[in-house]
């Protein structure tokens, strides 16, 4: 659904969150968007193919977030994960940084509990 074409007809500067499926979304079409800033910044849940490959290319890409994909999850767990976006939120917008168990990807590297 979203590939170069259908992209290039968004507002520059805009924010794609997809929570639906990672297929709907051209993979290299939204690095080159990422890349050119077209794209301000992509967000989602989802992968195409999931599980992500090592060398997936969302992982490299500039402003971009992925969160764990959380259907069928407790409610207690969606409780943790709340709390730690928001944890993560407030730190980013005061300007500090992650504590390095909540990385899983920093400057386009895996973080050394995933390698």
């Amino acid at each position: 659904m979203f590939d170069k074409d259908r992209i290039a007809k968004c507002k520059k500067g805009v924010y794609i969150v997809n929570n639906a499926r990672g297929a709907i979304m051209d993979t290299q079409a939204v690095v080159d968007a990422c890349n050119s800033g077209h794209i301000a910044g992509y967000g989602g849940d989802v992968w195409y193919p999931q599980p992500a490959p090592k060398d997936h290319p969302w992982r490299y890409m500039p402003n971009h977030a992925m969160t764990p994909h959380i259907s069928g999850t407790t409610i207690d767990a969606q409780l943790r994960y709340a709390a730690g976006v928001k944890d993560m939120l407030e730190r980013h917008f005061k300007g500090e940084e992650f504590p390095p168990e909540n990385y899983i990807v920093k400057k386009g590297e895996l973080a050394p509990q995933y390698r």
